[in-house]
């Protein structure tokens, strides 16, 4: 009885430190700087560990610490096939003309364009996280040490932290939004549900660490109109919401999660599908016209990538968010690989998994632009608009923009796309005079 009244006490105490200088004041949007002297600390402890680390490996083992494969592991020639292979103006086929064709193959088997986009990017130097871009080694003693209380931290402190804010955040969210559904609909429902949103996301915020710079606020979406973003992680949302409130567009799920998205669609309009309905495109783009038509409603927020993406490319906007309508609002999002990995890759980690990498990186830091609205030009179709958007979101977010669909994560090449390269070739062999 004496050891179940002092974890008692111990987590009464606990809890009423969390509550008081952290909770409350991230509730009032206020912040008492314990976030930005833990990030200093971190910073100089980071800072540290990298000249060590460089220190150690330049006498014994110099090519232990690499670089990253910014530019990819091998050297592309980016010629396009017409040029490379111009000169096939004669009717005689010479071995050497397949010489393209087997160089691309190589190329696409050592390092292809897309499924390196689907894997954790490197890092200059290991950041005192499991993660690193070479095998461990030992370097010295104090590092050694360093890593160490980092795990104990890391384990100890902030994983248990980071939980109870998080399941504050969820049941503020819960409760919330269900007691302001309560109320008829009316512009106090709506004040009152943007202001559990807001602050709810806010706590959420404070679970993962997160250091999150805003950049040109001025263009942040508006009611009415439609916000895409590249996506690199599910915490995308609530970095967004952190700082305004979006209708949700998804599918319905199970758990606690439909639990959520039940609460909250009874204050807020969120858009939420059965999974029958969301293979029906004409339903899908109804309903969102109908929410972006009335101009009293949140902006709807849309990941048009339609899966994660390793925060160093954006890959193929799916057109469907491009053909309802109305304004367009892009944001670029993109992440500090240094503090945590915010990548999820859905296909090898599930999502307790992912969370438990999350909840033990130091923290996450991003930055967030909010770029100019963006509208349909005459004569442009939904596919012309979405690259375009999509263009001015890789610029801004120093992002490597691909033509690929980011599905190929799960599936395979369409044969449809393999007929088209074929095609292409066979259109070039006859205008050449190779056959003819």
């Amino acid at each position: 009885e004496d050891v179940g009244c002092a974890l008692a006490r111990v987590g009464a105490v606990w809890l009423a430190l969390v509550l008081a200088l952290i909770v409350v004041p991230s509730a009032l949007g206020l912040s008492l700087g314990i976030s930005e002297a833990y990030m200093r600390v971190l910073v100089k402890t980071l800072e540290w560990a990298t000249i060590r680390i460089e220190k150690g490996v330049k006498k014994p083992r110099p090519q232990m610490l690499k670089t990253p494969a910014a530019n990819g592991i091998i050297e592309r020639d980016e010629t396009p096939m017409e040029k490379e292979i111009a000169r096939l103006h004669r009717v005689d086929f010479e071995f050497s003309d397949i010489f393209y064709f087997c160089r691309k193959g190589f190329e696409a088997i050592v390092e292809d364009e897309v499924t390196q986009r689907f894997s954790s990017e490197e890092l200059v130097s290991w950041n005192l996280l499991t993660r690193t871009n070479v095998n461990f080694h030992y370097i010295s003693l104090r590092l050694t040490v360093v890593w160490v209380i980092g795990v104990i931290v890391r384990y100890c402190f902030l994983l248990p932290l980071r939980f109870t804010l998080a399941a504050i955040g969820i049941t503020s969210m819960i409760v919330g939004t269900t007691m302001v559904g309560q109320l008829p609909n009316s512009s106090v429902k709506n004040y009152l549900s943007e202001m559990v949103h807001l602050t709810c996301s806010r706590i959420l915020v404070r679970a993962l660490s997160g250091t999150i710079c805003y950049h040109n606020k001025e263009n942040k979406p508006q009611k009415g109109g439609i916000c895409v973003a590249n996506h690199t992680s599910p915490i995308d949302a609530i970095i967004l919401t952190n700082d305004g409130c979006y209708a949700m567009v998804g599918q319905v799920h199970g758990g606690l999660m439909g639990v959520i998205q039940r609460a909250t669609v009874k204050a807020c309009p969120h858009v939420w599908f059965e999974r029958s309905e969301i293979k029906d495109r004409h339903l899908v783009t109804k309903r969102l016209r109908e929410h972006v038509a009335d101009k009293s409603k949140l902006p709807i927020l849309i990941f048009p990538e339609g899966t994660c993406i390793n925060n160093t490319s954006v890959m193929m906007f799916k057109k469907g968010s491009f053909e309802i309508g109305g304004t367009i609002y892009p944001v670029a999002i993109k992440y500090d690989p240094q503090f945590g990995d915010a990548f999820w890759n859905s296909s090898k980690y599930n999502i307790v998994s992912y969370l438990l990498r999350i909840m033990t990186s130091w923290a996450i830091v991003c930055n967030v632009w909010y770029m100019p609205p963006m509208v349909r030009k005459e004569g442009e179709d939904a596919v012309q608009f979405a690259n375009r958007v999509k263009s001015a979101i890789a610029r801004q977010g120093g992002l490597t923009e691909l033509p690929w669909d980011g599905g190929l994560k799960r599936a395979k090449v369409k044969d449809t796309f393999k007929e088209e390269q074929q095609k292409n070739y066979s259109k070039m062999l006859v205008r050449n005079g190779s056959i003819g």
